[in-house]
This record gives C-alpha cells, structure tokens and sequence, in this order.
C-alpha cells in the first residue's frame, strides 16, 4: 500500500499538477488576433500608453508597476501598460476560439468581465495622482470599442 502511494505521488506531480496550475497572461497581441477593433481601440487608450506615462525611476518601482502595467506581482513576465489581461484576467485558459465563443466557458475559464471595483482596484486614493474617481463618467472614455452584435 505504501508502495501505492509513493507511485501515486510521483505521477500527480506529473499529470495532475499541470492540468489545475495557475492561468498565465498572453499578451495583448493573442488576443488581437481575435478582437483587432477592440485592439487598435485600446490602443489609442492612455491604458495601453500607462508604462509611457511614469518616469524612468517610476518604471521599477513595484507601487507604480501595480497599476502601470499587466501581471505585475502575479507573473515573472510583466508586460507593460494596462493590457486586455489586467481587466479581463489572465488568457491563457480562456483565449481559444472554441473557449470564447461560448460566455460561460470563457467566464468559467476565467475570463473576467470588468466593472466599477476592477477599476477602483488602481483608480483610488492610494495613487499619488488620484483626483476622485467618477465610474459612470469614466467608464465611456476607457473602454475599448466593443463589437455589435
């Protein structure tokens, strides 16, 4: 029986830990394969410019890299600005075609549909730039362009 469990522990590391890891990012550039107008909508957004807009000694320091850039302190490959993934999570599990075809796939894959707290999670008075927060007015201005359906 001891032998059993030995065997049993060995393989899990093999076969069962890879399969319930963490989801990873993928970058912005995955997911403009699928979603090129809300890409190049982004892309025009003071989101997708948020690197660009801290100084030189602001780009490593790991306040600023919190709401400044995608994946940083979750993920050793942090990729710069407010990409899809900082809103909508990381992609890894839910960026297939046949995953994002279905809403309650993509959401049970971790997909992540923003609202008010996902923005007041870097829009907040812990930012040293912060001049209040108005969701509903804001909303509008920051949200890439989303397909009609």
């Amino acid at each position: 029986m001891k032998k059993l469990s030995v065997l049993f522990a060995i393989l899990s590391v093999f076969f069962i830990a890879p399969v319930i890891s963490a989801p990873t990012y993928v970058g912005a550039e995955k997911c403009k394969i699928c979603h090129k107008t809300e890409f190049e909508s982004w892309a025009q957004l003071k989101h997708a410019k948020a690197m660009e807009a801290l100084k030189p000694e602001e780009q490593k320091d790991p306040k600023c890299l919190a709401c400044h850039s995608t994946g940083h302190g979750k993920t050793e490959a942090v990729l710069g600005g407010v990409q899809c993934e900082a809103c909508h999570g990381p992609g890894s599990d839910y960026k297939s075609p046949a995953v994002m075809k279905d809403p309650a796939k993509a959401k049970a894959a971790g997909l992540i549909i923003p609202d008010k707290a996902a923005c007041e999670g870097c829009h907040n008075a812990k930012s040293p730039t912060f001049k209040g927060f108005n969701y509903e007015e804001m909303k509008p201005k920051a949200m890439h362009a989303v397909k009609q359906k």
